[in-house]
């Protein structure tokens, strides 16, 4: 059976076509969420910043709402060099590269400034690098907040996610963490998710606020549960096609407009998330539950050990990564 989405994706990324020489790059940037998305703006820093920093030579041009695929076509694009970046995030990309399995594991983090402590130093450039044989290095990480769960119930203990059907990304660690929960996890694209909530096909999901407003999920889901499982950040990646043509002065400017970008974001995305669970109550009719997050973390805990003896590596990136708590 031919995947139509795939083709059409394939075929926009022929039409629109790539200059892409030692001297000058535009460089093409899908990702699936909306232009007033606190990340796509923090992208749009990055890009003006790039074009700064190199008098033009280097150019990004993104994409918006899915333009030239889905998150995952859009990896796949970037691995085959028939695009030259994509947003994806941390979840989705232990598919590409277990390094980013470590990100994923629910209650890892012990605050916030843990989280950006890992992500800006040393052990972020670590995974950001660890995919450069798999076709694509990172460029950036971009903070997501908090991921809770939200749907038609309130979600106050594991034991209300019973036999509960709640989206997840097509992700190993996101499954497991809510088998271990009780719930029955269901994938399913970002951008099926809304009819999926309002038709039943789930009973919820989990994200960070965010999605409540800038993908209107609080008018089908009226109940948001502050758990704060995970913080998996968005991560911008370039093929290594794209990245392997540019120069080294190009390849710096990329870096330094990549780490500046995310110092802005960090510094916007608190406000957009206090926002957000502020619109989704007082304009949507959303429900704000604080919840007692011990039962969660001693649920989930059997994963930190299961991640760590899939190899070395991994082991090694989640011991450094508890160790690095301030």
């Amino acid at each position: 059976m031919v995947n139509f989405t795939r083709v059409t994706a394939l075929a926009a990324t022929t039409i629109l076509g790539a200059s892409l020489t030692a001297e000058a790059a535009t460089l093409r940037l899908n990702h699936n969420n909306p232009p007033e998305h606190p990340v796509h703006i923090s992208m749009q820093i990055m890009a003006d910043r790039v074009a700064e920093l190199t008098d033009g030579d280097v150019k990004i041009r993104i994409y918006p709402n899915g333009q030239l695929g889905t998150q995952r076509e859009s990896m796949e694009l970037v691995q085959n060099c028939s695009l030259e970046m994509a947003r994806s995030n941390a979840s989705e990309l232990e598919a590409f590269e277990e390094s980013y399995s470590a990100l994923n594991l629910p209650y890892i983090f012990q605050s916030e400034e843990h989280f950006n402590d890992v992500i800006t130093g040393e052990i972020g450039a670590d995974i950001l690098n660890a995919s450069s044989e798999q076709g694509f290095r990172g460029v950036a990480f971009y903070t997501e907040g908090a991921r809770s769960f939200y749907g038609d119930r309130a979600i106050n203990s594991p034991a209300d996610l019973k036999g509960m059907k709640v989206r997840v990304q097509p992700s190993p660690s996101a499954i497991r963490m809510v088998e271990l929960l009780g719930g029955n996890p269901t994938p399913i694209s970002w951008g099926e998710l809304y009819s999926a909530l309002q038709q039943g096909v789930v009973d919820g999901a989990e994200n960070n606020p965010t999605a409540l407003t800038t993908a209107r999920h609080g008018e089908v889901a009226k109940h948001f549960s502050l758990d704060e499982h995970t913080m998996i950040p968005s991560v911008v990646v370039i093929s290594s096609c794209a990245y392997d043509a540019l120069t080294d002065d190009q390849r710096t400017a990329l870096r330094q407009a990549a780490l500046e970008s995310m110092e802005a974001h960090r510094k916007s995305w608190n406000a957009a998330s206090d926002a957000a669970i502020e619109e989704a109550q007082k304009e949507l009719g959303v429900t704000v539950h604080t919840v007692e997050k011990a039962p969660f973390v001693e649920a989930v805990l059997p994963m930190h050990e299961e991640v760590a003896a899939k190899s070395e590596k991994l082991a090694d990136l989640i011991a450094r990564i508890k160790a690095a708590v301030n």
